[in-house]
């Protein structure tokens, strides 16, 4: 997985890099894996907007993706690296020895013809899905449930990991891409390796249209909008804004959402570093 980098011939090539796509081995998705994803616009079962900015873009098809990972001690085999429109990550086409094919998302390093498979009796081996209990401490993973049997939660776009720190009783202790320290249950799968597409971080569209192709519209500053519009509109000149905040006025920048007694705080050992600059 590479960047491509474009001469500047047009204003659009001058700052455009996007992935190489070189580790696609097929273009056209498995029929049977797919379902239409209808466009809403923003707009709500009454045709009201409830999401602004948004429309457009290039039609889809969703690629049901096998997040569970539940089909134990029956080997697949990789058919093929495919692209997603949904989400940064690859997807590889698994077929099972009973006939069954099925998606997943692709790790990093995994290869067509390589075989895989899941549950306890499962090697340590890049694509394998395993329990937390059987996955040996100091491992890269992702795919993690958060609850057993759930399907995948944590670290499934582009690049994303998540280290096996310890285990304590029935918990695993796991670092988060945030670099937050939690607890998980033992009885959780995961899958061995880091998300593939670590290079998505890299690109760069270039030009506004690609935005929109993606279906996203353009946006409206709210210091470019009257008082009546924004709160951080109005003003003589560019002599406007004041603290960053929503359209509703809820602060932004730096204010925590979190609920205080959200029930899932007591599993979280670490939260994550104000800057994430300042843990590297």
């Amino acid at each position: 997985m590479a960047i491509r980098k474009f001469k500047p011939v047009t204003p659009g090539t001058r700052f455009k890099a996007i992935s190489t796509f070189e580790e696609i081995t097929k273009t056209s998705p498995e029929k049977s894996l797919i379902v239409p994803l209808k466009s809403t616009g923003g707009r709500n079962n009454q045709g009201k907007m409830t999401m602004r900015y948004r429309g457009g873009g290039h039609k889809r098809f969703y690629r049901i993706i096998d997040f569970k990972r539940d089909k134990d001690d029956i080997p697949a085999i990789v058919k093929s690296i495919e692209y997603d429109p949904n989400r940064s990550a690859r997807i590889a086409l698994l077929a099972y020895k009973d006939g069954e094919k099925r998606y997943i998302i692709a790790p990093d390093g995994l290869k067509v013809g390589q075989q895989v498979m899941s549950g306890k009796n499962a090697p340590i081996e890049i694509g394998n899905a395993l329990y937390l209990s059987d996955i040996p401490l100091g491992s890269v993973i992702h795919n993690v449930e958060l609850s057993p049997g759930r399907g995948g939660k944590i670290a499934r776009s582009a690049g994303c990991s998540v280290t096996l720190l310890t285990k304590e009783g029935k918990y695993a202790i796991i670092k988060m891409p945030s670099g937050e320290t939690r607890k998980v249950l033992l009885t959780c799968k995961a899958t061995i390796g880091s998300v593939s597409n670590p290079d998505h971080i890299l690109e760069t569209s270039g030009k506004a249209g690609r935005s929109r192709w993606l279906g996203r519209r353009p946006r409206t500053r709210g210091v470019a909008m009257n008082p009546v519009d924004h709160p951080m509109g109005g003003g003589e000149g560019k002599a406007s804004g004041g603290h960053p905040r929503s359209r509703k006025g809820l602060y932004a920048k730096g204010k925590k959402t979190r609920k205080k007694k959200n029930p899932t705080s007591k599993f979280i050992i670490e939260r994550r570093p104000a800057n994430k600059n300042k843990s590297k």
